[in-house]
């Protein structure tokens, strides 16, 4: 158990009216900000997904987030999905909304729900009856895992592989130059889909410093993407941006930016 779930309820479906308001303020200015991030960088208005990272929020804040609009969302611990998913599932249930691996059994709109952050393996089967995409995949252990379980249970799982752009040695991910090879092996696996690659950026205040490693995540995707290789043609995500640099991001080719702190206000756990 997570320290602060001790002390906030994160199955709570109750959210007051200025909450709310405050919530969809904030989903209003992201996507603001990524649409002039778009045209500032020439590209097709409506090409970057807001995924709202929405570690230490309970059911209310995320359905105020959701009423606002956004359509992804993502948890960065499988201790908050299982907190959270019954909830959230009927709640969206009751908005004509289908969330994440829901969206297979019904034509309804869809709201994305991914994991964003590390996932150990006792705890696959936790979120797999409910995440769609796992963004936080960084070898081979975990990939095969995730397959042979979401094959057991019938029902296949995207995933992202996510790269160490930056090197820090704090963030996970895998190395830049066993990227490639990595993400061959891991598209060819039965029971799991390769969608794209996550990123971090770089923990600096050097725009070009950031803007490369992004860039080079790009460079991987394409290489990776028009490779030929069995089960690559569906790798065309980049996972890129957060609330500090997603005008770089986007700049440099992101698909999906994935914000919490510009939506939700600064969180009061860690």
């Amino acid at each position: 158990m997570v320290a602060y779930m001790d002390h906030k309820d994160l199955g709570n479906r109750q959210v007051s009216q200025e909450r709310a308001g405050q919530i969809a303020d904030g989903v209003k200015r992201v996507v603001e900000r990524i649409a002039k991030a778009e045209d500032s960088a020439g590209r097709k208005e409506g090409s970057v997904t807001l995924l709202a990272a929405t570690k230490t929020r309970d059911v209310g804040e995320i359905m105020a987030a959701i009423d606002a609009g956004v359509r992804r969302i993502g948890e960065n611990r499988p201790q908050e999905v299982t907190a959270k998913a019954q909830g959230l599932l009927e709640l969206c249930r009751d908005r004509g909304l289908a969330l994440g691996t829901d969206a297979a059994d019904n034509d309804s709109p869809s709201v994305g729900f991914h994991l964003i952050g590390q996932l150990q393996s006792n705890k696959i089967n936790k979120i797999l009856p409910y995440v769609d995409t796992v963004e936080s995949v960084d070898g081979t252990s975990l990939a095969r895992k995730l397959a042979t379980r979401a094959l057991a249970a019938g029902r296949p799982v995207g995933i992202l592989l996510e790269v160490n752009e930056s090197g820090e040695q704090a963030k996970s991910g895998c190395a830049p130059d066993q990227a490639r090879d990595l993400a061959y092996e891991l598209a060819a696996m039965e029971g799991i889909q390769l969608k794209g690659l996550m990123t971090v950026g770089a923990h600096v205040d050097d725009e070009a410093v950031i803007r490369t490693g992004f860039a080079h995540l790009r460079g991987l995707r394409d290489q990776i993407r028009d490779s030929g290789e069995t089960g690559t043609d569906t790798c065309t995500m980049l996972s890129m941006g957060m609330t500090g640099d997603m005008e770089y991001a986007v700049a440099e080719g992101s698909t999906e930016v994935r914000v919490g702190t510009a939506i939700f206000g600064p969180r009061a756990f860690i």
